[in-house]
């Protein structure tokens, strides 16, 4: 009798002492629906159940020196003693408790991008690397922004060529949600592991495939295309402005104003972009400038611009196809030069009072490559996200959604002209109409392909450069050849207006309609 008494009490106070073990902390942690302050919080107060723990390692250490910890034969955390001292906060004891632990992936759930709302610059995308997540904690206060990092190391057996080093990053909708970062994460690629820096202490882990693999080649490949195609547009934006002046003395036109004002923006855009990769190569690796400030104001200034431009162009457009009666507007013009260069003045004008602009690196995220141009400052990364969110992203989406909508307009009344043009049915000569229609056709895709480059739709290839390596080329050789494709586009408007003044009267009347609202008025 006394023995079984013994043993029920025995198991009784097993069973209440569960809870306690490290082993069985991750699974009374995830009845909670956000389990990660809790597994962090009781993972260091924990007893292990045997002499031996995997995937569990608990220290306690001099906070005066650095430790190594190794929760399994495969990572390994390094935590210099800058962190160790850090993490005891106002406790007068020196040693620290440190704890690194194994992870299954499976339980991190994702929440949805759009859920989330964080920019894509930050947000990463992958495959968690043999399923494994590492969890650091030390002492008693949370370490972040460490001048020293700490680093953490993921063998592998070459299964992979490339990872990303992330951390794990909890949104604010409290359902133990949350997605990978690698904000304040740097990666290095050996035989043998990856490497990952971090400026905190959290829960780690490496993404490997996260959607494209950028290699030093295909970086200076990309990065040869970009200075040769905007070393073409410069001139060639160039020269088309003087065609364009040319052509407004002939023919005094609103479309061909708006086309000049876009010329000088994207001249603008293609000579400073050039200018602030030239000056930041001249640059010491942590060195900023005055200069390095102004070019990368007058960079996003241009890029405003241009977006504004080609959203003026497709205003005007609408004007042109659906008001095509009574579309005067008392100084038109000057209105929407106000708006075309003054709302980018406006907004340039508030991030340099802000201090926004200085050397931004690119780090690009499944590798260690980086690249430096003179545009907004990676120092105030809030500022940076904030800015970069809604000017390079929200607004360009806005402006080539509006745009494309106004090229599909287009597309429409060509097609309804097409359809309603009948000089051709009484013909018997099915040559001549092969002919005539082959030619209305090339005339066409000009038109949509021209008024494609005046409305800014290559910059809506950007939501290609997350999906592929090509299309990383794809929208690089687009973006670059721009002042080309306004350059070909002006020299089509000047011949339009030649064969216009030469020919006062043409057989293709539905051509004719078509020249009149697009080539004739500018377009």
């Amino acid at each position: 009798m006394w023995t079984t008494l013994f043993i029920t009490t025995t198991l009784c106070f097993s069973m209440s002492q569960a809870g306690d073990f490290c082993e069985n902390v991750l699974d009374e942690c995830r009845k909670h629906d956000s389990w990660i302050g809790c597994y962090e919080d009781r993972i260091m107060t924990c007893k292990p159940r045997g002499r031996i723990m995997t995937g569990i390692k608990q220290l306690k250490v001099d906070s005066r020196q650095e430790v190594d910890v190794s929760p399994t034969f495969e990572h390994r955390v390094h935590i210099p003693s800058s962190a160790l001292q850090r993490s005891r906060g106002n406790v007068p004891e020196v040693e620290v408790q440190v704890v690194a632990s194994v992870i299954n992936s499976s339980y991190f759930k994702l929440s949805p991008p759009q859920r989330s709302r964080i920019p894509q610059i930050y947000r990463r995308n992958g495959k968690v690397f043999r399923d494994s997540v590492v969890c650091v904690r030390a002492g008693t206060r949370a370490v972040e922004n460490l001048s020293q990092p700490i680093t953490l190391s993921f063998k592998h057996n070459k299964e992979v060529e490339s990872g990303t080093c992330v951390f794990w990053q909890e949104t604010s909708a409290e359902d133990g949600t949350g997605y990978w970062s690698g904000q304040g994460c740097e990666t290095n690629y050996t035989a043998h592991e990856f490497i990952c820096s971090c400026n905190h202490l959290s829960f780690f882990a490496v993404l490997v495939n996260p959607g494209i693999s950028v290699t030093k080649a295909d970086a200076d490949k990309l990065s040869y295309i970009t200075y040769i195609g905007s070393g073409l547009s410069a001139p060639f934006a160039l020269i088309s402005l003087f065609i364009y002046i040319y052509l407004h003395r002939r023919h005094p036109e609103k479309s061909i104003s708006l086309h000049m004002q876009l010329t000088v923006a994207m001249f603008c855009l293609h000579l400073t972009f050039l200018l602030s990769s030239l000056l930041v190569q001249l640059l010491k690796e942590k060195e900023d400038s005055s200069s390095c400030l102004v070019l990368g104001l007058v960079l996003h200034w241009s890029l405003l611009a241009t977006l504004t431009w080609s959203a003026l162009e497709g205003f005007h457009l609408y004007l042109l196809l659906i008001r095509v009666f009574n579309i005067y507007v008392r100084r038109y013009l000057l209105k929407l030069s106000l708006i075309g260069w003054g709302f980018p003045t406006v907004v340039a004008a508030v991030c340099g009072i802000s201090r926004v602009y200085g050397k931004y690196t690119l780090n690009y995220s499944n590798s260690n490559l980086t690249q430096h141009i003179c545009w907004m400052s990676n120092e105030s990364e809030q500022k940076l996200l904030i800015v970069s969110y809604i000017t390079t992203v929200a607004f360009p989406f806005l402006v080539v959604l509006f745009n494309a909508c106004m090229l599909g307009l287009v597309v429409f009344k060509m097609w309804d002209l097409r359809r309603g043009d009948r000089n051709f049915g009484s013909s018997s000569d099915w040559k001549k109409i092969n002919k005539e229609k082959r030619k209305r056709l090339w005339k066409d895709c000009v038109t949509v392909l021209g008024l494609s480059c005046v409305l800014g739709l290559p910059w809506g290839l950007a939501s290609t450069t997350y999906v592929s390596l090509p299309g990383i080329y794809v929208f690089t050789v687009l973006n670059s050849l721009q002042g080309l494709f306004i350059f070909l586009w002006s020299v089509a408007l000047a011949w339009s207006k030649s064969q216009a003044a030469n020919n006062s009267s043409t057989r293709d009347s539905s051509s004719q309609k078509m020249v009149t609202t697009s080539f004739n008025s500018g377009y």
